[in-house]
């Protein structure tokens, strides 16, 4: 994986020097505040300069002409498995410039990680959380607690490792969920992950979780508990249940990430083609178009299936209405281009066009306390920007024309990055 980071990063090199000013573009600063049009962005190394309409421009640095173009920060994707030291291209030419990978093996992603950071490898910046699973015979991974001491063991590892965060995975105890959110929260980390089995939503938070990856851990905190069968009520969203958990986890300042374009990919009906919701699915490489292609559900289920996104959508409707934090994250979709599908959803369920670039840029900088440093384009922050053609306010498609990629006041052609790796731009 070394070997292949070394490769891609020779062949997928930054255009340019880190000197540079976009002119004539529309800004969307990432604040909520209305565009700038016809601005400039002023990069100096890795850094803004400086940002507005009436920029001074240095002599000799070069000017790249954004006109028609939009400049917005750099796009996180807050749910990631980052297997691939090829995601790395990926990601940058779908204009994702900060990543949080939500579990992977220890050693690899940290080399990763270090390796990006340093220089030596092509890829947006990893930010961590470190996964820890049960002892039962569904565990994930290598990582496991199956008492109290293991869990804190494991959240020290993760903490000297340099990790964000611990990911709490299906099968771990109650009684280890408590001592891993407790070490962690004394020495400065935040807790995600699934709900265990056995557990709901509202335990998880009351025993110290912060954040909740998958909306359908909230979908099962709005309609109650299953029956005897197993099979849960449909989700109501005028329902006591379901305003309860809005309410609580509102309070609770808890933090969602849906990862909608996944259910999608796996509860769509088969018959019906990937490309007609998802486009990037045409541009994947060969090794993984078939695998991507053939998801959804098959026809005796599709009914069902098709209902439970739609309730699944009306849950994100409903945290977003009643004011819970949201972040985007996509787990395993269609690489790099379903970062653009979650938004889309979002829109769907009521985010405002601004509101679900947000979701992707400021709010979850705030999330992972680097607010100061990224997530908004202004001076002094630091130089993570994506330039589409046209404008996403007036038509949201638009955030997938990706032109130019600037990660770390580096910039890249998403093209040149998208054949680096096998797939077509």
């Amino acid at each position: 994986a070394a070997q292949a980071l070394a490769e891609l990063t020779r062949s997928a090199s930054p255009a340019g020097g880190s000197r540079f000013a976009l002119v004539g573009a529309t800004v969307i600063d990432g604040t909520g505040a209305p565009p700038q049009e016809n601005a400039t962005v002023l990069v100096e190394r890795d850094r803004i300069a400086a940002v507005g309409t009436r920029v001074r421009i240095p002599r000799g640095v070069p000017r790249i002409d954004a006109t028609g173009r939009t400049v917005l920060p750099g796009l996180w994707d807050m749910h990631a498995h980052y297997e691939q030291v090829e995601w790395g291209p990926i990601y940058l030419a779908s204009g994702v410039t900060t990543v949080r990978d939500v579990g992977n093996e220890l050693g690899f992603i940290t080399s990763v990680r270090d390796a990006i950071a340093s220089g030596r490898g092509v890829g947006p910046r990893l930010l961590l959380a470190g996964i820890v699973d049960g002892d039962s015979p569904q565990a994930v991974g290598v990582e496991l607690a199956a008492t109290p001491e293991q869990g804190v063991a494991e959240v020290r590892k993760y903490h000297a490792a340099g990790f964000q965060q611990m990911k709490i995975y299906s099968s771990v105890a109650p009684e280890v969920v408590r001592a891993i959110t407790a070490e962690a929260h004394r020495l400065h980390m935040t807790v995600t992950g699934h709900i265990p089995r056995g557990m709901d939503g509202y335990q998880g938070v009351d025993d110290g979780m912060d954040q909740i990856n998958h909306i359908s851990y909230i979908r099962a905190m709005m309609v109650g508990p299953a029956d005897s069968t197993g099979a849960t009520p449909p989700l109501d969203s005028t329902s006591t249940e379901a305003q309860r958990a809005v309410q609580f986890l509102k309070q609770h300042g808890t933090v969602v990430d849906p990862t909608l374009a996944l259910y999608e990919l796996l509860l769509h009906p088969a018959s019906e083609p990937v490309a007609s919701f998802e486009p990037g699915i045409t541009h994947v490489a060969p090794e993984l178009a078939d695998a991507l292609a053939h998801t959804g559900a098959p026809p005796a289920d599709s009914a069902r299936a098709r209902t439970r996104f739609e309730e699944l959508l009306t849950a994100v409707a409903l945290l977003h209405r009643g004011g819970v934090t949201i972040v985007a994250g996509t787990d395993q979709a269609v690489p790099g281009y379903s970062l653009h599908r979650e938004l889309e959803l979002y829109v769907q369920a009521g985010f405002t066009p601004m509101e679900a670039i947000q979701a992707a840029t400021i709010v979850p900088a705030r999330v992972m306390g680097l607010d100061r440093e990224v997530g908004t384009i202004a001076a002094g922050k630091r130089a993570d920007l994506v330039v589409v053609d046209g404008n996403p306010l007036e038509n949201f498609d638009n955030l997938r024309q990706v032109w130019l990629v600037v990660a770390g006041g580096r910039r890249y052609d998403p093209a040149a990055l998208w054949r680096s790796v096998g797939f077509s731009p």
